[in-house]
């Protein structure tokens, strides 16, 4: 097997759910300039329910990672639905994480982390990236985490 981001979610296990289509009036993802431009994606459980709830009231930083490493394979879910070969992706260049926390909860980096660390081990190097990490009152559908992305892409 060969070292690519497709051997990589393989040996880890991940098999890529077809992306989710956009819930209002945008798209899942938007190509311009050798960048990518993903929207949010929130986290599905197994079963295909979503990820409720809010940090440092139902959930712990841990649930919250866990949620944000859905998120992050639902980006790359889409990033495969919009370049149909994940090797045309240079480099991941920043990920925007918000997490549904409450006043108190101050551990959204730890949530991010999520996200990033499957961002290295799918892309390596290629997917060390900048990132955002925030608090907010309330998500979509009353989800945990939303994460977003810019990627930069080869043709």
């Amino acid at each position: 097997m060969t070292d690519t981001p497709a051997a990589r979610l393989a040996a880890l296990g991940i098999t890529l759910p077809n992306a989710a289509p956009p819930a209002a009036n945008y798209v899942p993802a938007v190509a311009i300039d050798g960048l990518l431009h993903i929207s949010g994606q929130i986290p599905f459980a197994e079963d295909g329910s979503l990820v409720k709830g809010r940090l440092g009231e139902t959930m712990d930083a841990a649930a919250g990672a866990d949620a944000a490493r859905r998120c992050a394979i639902g980006l790359i879910a889409q990033m495969q639905a919009a370049l149909g070969d994940l090797g045309r992706v240079r480099r991941v260049v920043k990920l925007g994480v918000f997490v549904a926390s409450t006043a108190d909860f101050t551990d959204q980096p730890e949530v991010g982390n999520g996200a990033s660390n499957l961002m290295v081990e799918v892309f390596g190097d290629a997917g060390r990236h900048a990132r955002s990490a925030v608090g907010v009152y309330a998500l979509p559908r009353g989800v945990a985490v939303e994460v977003d992305a810019i990627v930069a892409i080869t043709d």
